[in-house]
Order: C-alpha cells, then structure tokens, then sequence
C-alpha cells in the first residue's frame, strides 16, 4: 500500500466499522474469553471515528443509503 491518503483510510474504517458486531451483541457466550477483546476493539474503533469528527451512529447510513431505513423524526 502506497500513498494511501487519510480519506480513504477513515473511508476504510468506516467500511469495516459497518461490518462489526454491535457491542450488545458481544457476549462470553458467542466470542468467549475473547469477548472483552473484541468490546475493546469496538470501542477502539468508534473512538476513532469520533477524533476524526465522524458519528459512529451515522456511519451505517453514510455507507450504505440505500437499504438504511429512513429516519422516523
């Protein structure tokens, strides 16, 4: 990877943010002992967002407009 710029670094993140489990739906059950790992890589990620100026909430809907429901307020 050469010359990646920011931009399309945080589009990444963004991208793969979309894909991650929600943290309520991580539990000892489902990932085992790794579950905290996996709530901090969460965490770590939405806080990146957030120091790059970008609501994690509204990331699903930026990513992908067509199949996000519209908002009912």
């Amino acid at each position: 990877m050469s010359d990646v710029t920011q931009d399309e670094l945080i589009e990444a993140l963004k991208i793969a943010y979309c894909y991650m489990p929600k943290a309520i739906e991580v539990n000892k059950y489902e990932y085992g002992d790794r579950y905290q790992t996996v709530l901090d890589h969460i965490q770590t990620v939405k806080e990146t967002l957030l120091i790059a100026g970008i609501d994690p909430e509204e990331v699903y809907g930026e990513i992908n407009p067509d199949i996000t429901p519209n908002s009912s307020y």
